[in-house]
């Protein structure tokens, strides 16, 4: 089964409204515009959405954690959050799909090496579990640990 882009994005929004860059801040130790509260830095936010149907079945849990071992921990290997979701579209034809997914919410500093990371990821997950599309969502994110 294909992914589509009508991913009902807002059930995955979580409420990080203290991490929002404030117009104001600065940081405490310099008169220099940070855009990040105190102690936050700036960093790359990745969502990437998961379907969860394929031509050969459903992406079972023990698929799935043996896909996050393989493809994504050596990629980001400092951590990522996972939600599951459910989600639905419309196809080319005008009927409406829908699907079972997981999320995968990752913040990283951006590097060199990145976009290749990410789109290794992506294509995967293509290829392993014969999907059309993974949905890819890039944000800055002030964060801090």
């Amino acid at each position: 089964m294909n992914l589509r882009c009508l991913i009902m994005l807002s059930l995955f929004q979580p409420a990080f409204i203290g991490l929002l860059p404030s117009a104001h801040a600065e940081d405490a130790g310099a008169s220099r515009f940070t855009g990040c509260a105190s102690g936050a830095k700036r960093m790359a936010r990745l969502e990437l959405i998961f379907g969860l149907a394929s031509r050969t079945g459903p992406v079972t849990q023990r698929a799935w954690t043996a896909f996050l071992t393989r493809e994504v921990t050596p990629r980001f290997p400092d951590g990522f959050s996972v939600f599951d979701g459910y989600g639905q579209w419309r196809d080319r034809r005008g009927a409406i799909g829908k699907e079972r997914s997981r999320l995968l919410l990752i913040w990283y500093p951006p590097d060199a090496t990145s976009e290749t990371r990410i789109e290794a990821i992506r294509t995967a997950y293509k290829q392993r579990f014969h999907q059309e599309s993974v949905l890819r969502s890039d944000e800055v994110s002030c964060v801090s640990f």
